[in-house]
């Protein structure tokens, strides 16, 4: 990830958003784009290494709640924006 990025996260929590189910292992997926004029986004899916769902919801919430904290301490960095897709 481009240390200049930001995110722009939409996010419900507490249900199933960002999160896909591959062969019964739960990964987080989202989109990064590294600048607000430009239409092109990287997606970038990980493994929550786990078979359970509440586990992963609790892990992909930490994971988002991280990168809300990141963005708000690197405020003053240039914009760039993050686009979350599910």
């Amino acid at each position: 990830m481009n240390p200049s990025s930001e995110p722009a996260l939409r996010f419900r929590g507490g249900d199933r958003h960002h999160l896909f189910n591959n062969h019964g292992t739960w990964f987080l997926r989202y989109c990064v784009r590294d600048a607000a004029w430009l239409k092109a986004e990287r997606r970038i899916t990980a493994s929550l290494g786990t078979k359970d769902l509440a586990v992963a919801q609790e892990r992909r919430d930490v994971f988002l709640e991280h990168l809300r904290l990141h963005r708000a301490l690197t405020a003053g960095a240039p914009a760039c924006t993050w686009s979350c897709a599910a």
